[in-house]
């Protein structure tokens, strides 16, 4: 089961693309003009309408992808290749043209939920298993003790390996933006999780020199 963010003007398709969803066993929460007040990073997936009347999807797709580290599905009647260009470089991870059927979106939804393992189902990445739904981690299928705040932060890292994420970013995505304890807590967590694993840890999870860490899989 994923939790999918619709953003929708046209309520009539709105709610088909709910009840699809909802079919597959999916948590949908419509968005009717554009608005991003609801979306979080409890979501594993946004589908966007391009065409909106009060607010420019491309705008809005841009948006998402500076604040959230969640895959982009647009939808759009626009099939045209330099809008399918446009799309890709606003963020987009899949573009599906109107008008569609259900199965083929369903489709689309389950494969990049898989590429982005996101939805459900175990991360993987080296010797590396995270398990999202029942909070526990491996590795080398040796089990891992880890707390809250470190099974979030290897989670993400998990996500997106080779991704470079900034010390500001893990801040926001794993405390919350309205953290206001140290500003140290990513690398004393970083830490800890090095701690965790083993002798080749430093080298798993790496540091980027004055921006942050990243998941490196040799």
């Amino acid at each position: 089961m994923a939790k999918i963010f619709v953003i929708e003007d046209d309520r009539t398709i709105a709610e088909l693309l709910q009840a699809a969803l909802q079919h597959d066993g999916d948590e949908v929460c419509l968005s009717l003009q554009g608005k991003l007040d609801a979306l979080d990073e409890t979501y594993d997936l946004v589908l966007l309408d391009l065409m909106l009347p009060d607010a420019d999807g491309l705008e809005l797709a841009r948006q998402i992808r500076g604040t959230y580290d969640l895959p982009i599905i647009m939808l759009t009647a626009r099939g045209e290749l330099r809008d399918k260009v446009a799309g890709f470089e606003a963020g987009a991870d899949d573009y599906v043209t109107k008008p569609f059927s259900f199965q083929e979106l369903s489709a689309r939804v389950r494969a990049v939920l898989k590429r982005t393992g996101r939805g459900g189902g175990e991360l993987r990445a080296g010797g590396l298993c995270v398990d999202p739904e029942q909070r526990r981690a491996w590795w080398r299928d040796r089990p891992l003790n880890l707390c809250g705040r470190e099974f979030d932060l290897l989670a993400t890292l998990t996500r997106r390996p080779g991704r470079v994420f900034s010390r500001e970013e893990l801040l926001h995505r794993v405390w919350g933006a309205e953290f206001e304890g140290e500003s140290n807590v990513v690398d004393v967590t970083v830490g800890r999780l090095r701690e965790k694993l083993d002798d080749t840890a430093h080298a798993l999870i790496a540091t980027v020199r004055g921006i942050g860490y990243t998941l490196r899989i040799s």
